[in-house]
């Protein structure tokens, strides 16, 4: 059958799809425009499918403090390019994705995928959007933290390619608004300096013995007495701590002080025994774990 020009216009404004791909659809269809949108989909699907082995390292990170206050969700939805990060339709697609995380709490991304919010299925979505733009897009990651006897918050660097959730313990509703403001430091101190744990004793203990190992072959190369090297190992691993545990950090906005002390501080201003509990980070050039 023919297709006017203005049945063309009026797919492509509901799909932003090409012109050719929207004639064909119409015909392929015999007209019927919710027909002709669902064969562009498919088509979507099809071009995903096509561009599964391409790396989709740019993107976006969100995040949303919820259940007042108790709770946060955080999520990384990944494409090829900055533009397509800055793209309204890809970001009304991520923010669409932390939506339906955030109401349904599901346990991994294909659960997520799954559900569907004011009748938008997020796998269809997706779909679609990936027919309109040409590029792999996908939703690599998310995490949902509480913080039910405390206080979390979250953080989004500019740019919103690096993002932080941070919570702690111990923190009464009465004492969450002078908490807070210090808590939001440390989620930036987190930021900009990528410690790998809050405590010593959180370090995986494989990355601790090669840490010594290395210390202690080093200092051998120096020549140093064999019965001294556990020793000079073990100066060198609380260095380590000092750099890679956040609760041992020297505070980035005031040098004088460490993360430890200023957390002690707070507890002995206010008689609390407030804790930090954990922290993550999602960067866009992170490996995904």
């Amino acid at each position: 059958m023919a297709v006017s020009a203005q049945q063309v216009k009026e797919l492509r404004d509901k799909t932003g799809a090409g012109m050719i791909d929207c004639k064909k659809a119409l015909e392929e269809s015999n007209g019927v425009l919710e027909v002709a949108i669902d064969i562009l989909r498919k088509k979507g699907a099809a071009v995903a499918a096509k561009r599964a082995e391409r790396t989709a390292s740019e993107g976006t990170v969100l995040t949303s403090i919820f259940d007042g206050g108790k709770s946060a969700a955080m999520i990384e939805v990944n494409c090829e390019t900055d533009f397509v990060a800055k793209n309204d339709d890809f970001l009304n697609f991520a923010n669409l994705a932390l939506e339906a995380l955030v109401a349904n709490k599901p346990e991994n991304v294909e659960a997520l995928m799954a559900l569907s919010v004011n009748g938008k299925n997020l796998a269809d979505e997706l779909n679609a959007l990936i027919g309109k733009i040409g590029e792999k897009i996908e939703v690599s990651r998310f995490t949902i933290e509480t913080a039910s006897n405390g206080v979390i918050v979250d953080y989004i660097h500019h740019g919103s390619k690096l993002g932080v959730l941070i919570s702690a313990d111990n923190v009464s509703a009465e004492k969450a608004a002078d908490f807070t403001p210090m808590l939001k430091d440390f989620a930036m101190q987190v930021a900009a300096m990528r410690p790998i744990s809050i405590y010593r004793d959180e370090v995986d203990k494989t990355l601790i013995e090669k840490e010594l190992e290395i210390y202690k072959e080093l200092a051998r190369k120096e020549g140093k007495p064999e019965q001294i090297l556990e020793k000079i190992a073990t100066g060198k691993l609380n260095k380590y701590y000092e750099e890679n545990c956040l609760y041992e950090q020297v505070f980035v906005k005031d040098n004088s002080k460490k993360v430890s002390s200023l957390v002690d501080e707070f507890n002995q201003k206010n008689g609390t025994q407030a804790k930090l509990v954990q922290f993550k980070r999602f960067h866009l050039s992170d490996e995904k774990k």
